[in-house]
């Protein structure tokens, strides 16, 4: 297993929206995750001192080809037209790696 931090902007006047998505996940989009073997997956708001909201997400991944699971969920319809309703709500980070959407955290801790 391998855990995973991610963190993007949210756009302030797409919070409630996001919120509302988010407290009723659409089942085949869940359904995906868990096939593209994603567990334990969590996402956190929080406005920071410089004003804007960002998105904090935690998850685990149980699979043997990360690349490979995540290529199975980007082509699934379902979960394009998920993301074509959140991503208008996001504000990608301009330092992210090229090819990310969410930009990628260093674990620095853990403890079980």
């Amino acid at each position: 297993m391998k855990r995973y931090g991610m963190v993007i902007g949210l756009k302030q006047e797409r919070i409630e929206q996001y919120r509302k998505l988010h407290a009723a996940v659409w089942p085949d989009v869940l359904k995906m995750m868990a096939e593209c073997n994603i567990r334990n997956y969590s996402i956190y708001l929080r406005r920071l001192p410089d004003g804007n909201h960002y998105l904090f997400s935690y998850f685990e991944y149980e699979g043997d080809d990360f690349a490979s699971d995540m290529a199975r969920m980007a082509a699934d319809p379902t979960t394009q037209k998920w993301w074509d309703v959140c991503m208008p709500c996001q504000e990608p980070l301009p330092d992210r790696a090229e090819g990310q959407w969410w930009a990628s955290m260093e674990e620095v801790f853990h403890c079980d």
